[in-house]
């Protein structure tokens, strides 16, 4: 008696996905979905870096597997650029104008289109100057852990 088996739907580009994933740096995790509900997302639309969506291409639905990316290589490298003044009166055009920054806090600023939106992370606060932001994702430049559990795809 002979059986056969239907082969396991793997991640390919433009793949639908829901999963499970973490992704850590030196100071520990940035994101991580397992203690909640699982992401979904479409391989290639941009919601990971092209980096991490490497590491999903071939694995099949059911899979756990965990990742170490060197240096640079998930996020990229730091760019010295991604470090910008605002100022005050920029930051209250776009939010809340009692809002008082912290150094460490994260900010949202809505993108130029208005779609979406984007983190900064404050450096520096100086009242006369304003606040010196840093747009990098926060593991640019630093070796990350990508651990991910497929758990449909379609």
């Amino acid at each position: 008696m002979t059986t056969s088996t239907t082969p396991l739907p793997c991640v390919q580009p433009g793949s639908f996905l829901t999963l499970h994933y973490r992704l850590s740096g030196p100071a520990g995790d940035v994101i991580n979905t397992f203690g909640g509900q699982p992401a979904t997302l479409t391989l290639g639309s941009g919601q990971l870096s092209p980096a991490v969506e490497a590491c999903l291409l071939g694995l099949e639905e059911g899979v756990r597997r965990s990742f170490a990316l060197p240096a640079g290589v998930a996020f990229g490298a730091r760019n010295p650029a991604m470090q910008q003044w605002l100022a005050r009166k920029e930051l209250d055009a776009m939010g809340d104008p009692g809002e008082q920054y912290q150094v460490g806090d994260a900010v949202q600023f809505p993108t130029p289109d208005g779609a979406g939106r984007f983190a900064g992370v404050v450096l520096e606060v100086r009242p006369d100057h304003g606040v010196l932001f840093d747009f990098n994702h926060p593991l640019a430049g630093q070796p990350v852990t990508f651990e991910v559990h497929v758990i449909g795809i379609l």
